[in-house]
């Protein structure tokens, strides 16, 4: 496993290894997976592959030397050998695929991948293939599961597998736990390759972004987290659907005014869209920190850009002077809102958790990267709320998603009193 941070080279250096391999052994078949077809589409068979192609293997630039067959996803070389792309989302695709057998087999962004998938690719890594080596007998091709990730955090498998050597399921010692070998590469290794602005950029990122992007290091696993960072980056989407049926934007205010901004706290300000698939899209975090003339003007203009259907916010900084702050905003911008002011009955914990098993399932997906509030919400434990300072961003994004899946957080119906049992003579048929 190639592990680190982001534009290290790392699908690069892979997607070379496996063509090598596919042209030095006349016939063989080669797999390449990512969670998401369409994910493996635009980075390796539109990008990478071709790159790969016209940089380390200049001699192969005629149509006949190799062909991509973008219907069936496989790319033919010289000899007859295949190279297969697959996302483990696409069923009738890859239940084609599975039925093959394959002597190389790349999990690209393995950590969005479950360790089951990676036990059901493992049954494809079967194929027999001799190498053709000039002056020597014809010798084995020996079988490789490739992968490659940027790192999430201790507690996922692929720290468990290629760190710690065990058994991610039991815990116990791997068998032949030599088998499994991991290098670190990281962006400053790819430096030559790397524009100036995008090493700036990394530097940038927030700490946890860091860490992961430019740093390439595992986190620390929260005990007991209620989100995962793997889940989110699983069902991240590129762009949200055109077919949204609802969109809401959620503040989540705090009791700052605009005489002291350097002071204030953040106002959570987070666009949330329910699709007709029954998922919800986390649109924008929008959160800033002002006082309630200037937010009440953003969370109008949000409401404003999306084409929202409703906005809520708490109002535990007084109800009235949140409701106020929002309508004179509308009133000053020319906009109808329709406003709904939401009560915090529970706790910030109590309130999240229900939704941690919809950002498991993929029933909640982000819309590119948002990482402020998905470090906001990777901080959130059963024991408590872990991060450095008020939730702000996480809270109105869970804000929104109650909005939009109002039976998850709707209170249960008291227990109407039952009545003592009367006795009922014996033979007596009411």
């Amino acid at each position: 496993m190639l592990f680190g941070g982001g534009r290290s080279g790392k699908t690069f250096i892979t997607v070379r290894n496996i063509v090598a391999r596919a042209l030095k052994a006349p016939g063989s078949r080669h797999m390449i997976v990512r969670f998401r077809y369409n994910h493996v589409k635009s980075s390796i068979i539109l990008d990478t592959f071709p790159k790969v192609m016209r940089v380390c293997f200049p001699e192969l630039v005629k149509d006949t030397d190799w062909k991509m067959n973008m219907s069936d996803g496989y790319a033919t070389l010289p000899g007859g050998s295949e190279i297969w792309f697959g996302g483990l989302d696409d069923g009738p695709r890859m239940e084609k695929i599975l039925g093959m057998e394959f002597c190389t087999i790349y999990a690209n962004e393995a950590s969005q991948i479950s360790w089951a998938g990676i036990q059901m690719l493992l049954t494809r890594l079967a194929q027999r293939v001799m190498q053709k080596i000039p002056g020597r007998e014809d010798v084995p091709l020996r079988l490789r599961f490739l992968f490659d990730c940027n790192p999430p955090s201790k507690a996922h498998w692929t720290f468990k597998v290629f760190k710690q050597k065990v058994d991610p399921e039991t815990g116990e010692p791997l068998k032949n736990a030599g088998n499994y070998e991991s290098f670190q590469m990281n962006p400053m290794d790819n430096a030559a390759n790397l524009s100036p602005e995008y090493l700036d950029t990394l530097e940038g990122l927030t700490e946890r972004m860091k860490r992961r992007f430019l740093h390439g290091e595992f986190a620390e696993a929260t005990p007991n987290a209620l989100f995962d960072e793997a889940d989110i980056d699983r069902w991240r989407a590129d762009e949200a659907p055109q077919d949204l049926v609802r969109v809401v934007v959620a503040v989540d205010p705090s009791g700052s005014d605009d005489d002291s901004q350097s002071d204030n706290d953040e106002i959570g300000l987070v666009v949330s869209g329910l699709a007709t698939d029954g998922k919800a899209y986390v649109l924008e975090d929008a959160t800033l920190q002002a006082g309630p003339a200037t937010w009440g003007r953003m969370a109008v203009t949000a409401y404003q850009r999306h084409g929202a259907d409703c906005l809520v916010a708490e109002s535990n900084f007084g109800g009235a002077m949140v409701k106020q702050v929002i309508l004179a905003a509308a009133r000053e911008m020319g906009v109808k809102v329709n406003f709904k002011m939401v009560t915090a009955s529970r706790g910030k914990v109590q309130r999240a958790e229900p939704f941690s098993a919809l950002y498991e399932q993929g029933k909640v997906r982000h819309v590119g990267m948002l990482p402020k509030l998905e470090d906001e919400l990777c901080a959130f434990s059963t024991t408590g709320y872990t991060g450095p300072r008020s939730p702000n961003r996480a809270d109105a994004c869970i804000w929104s998603l109650a909005e939009l899946f109002p039976a998850i957080v709707k209170p249960e119906a008291p227990k109407r009193p039952v009545a003592p049992r009367q006795h009922v003579p014996s033979g007596w048929l009411g």
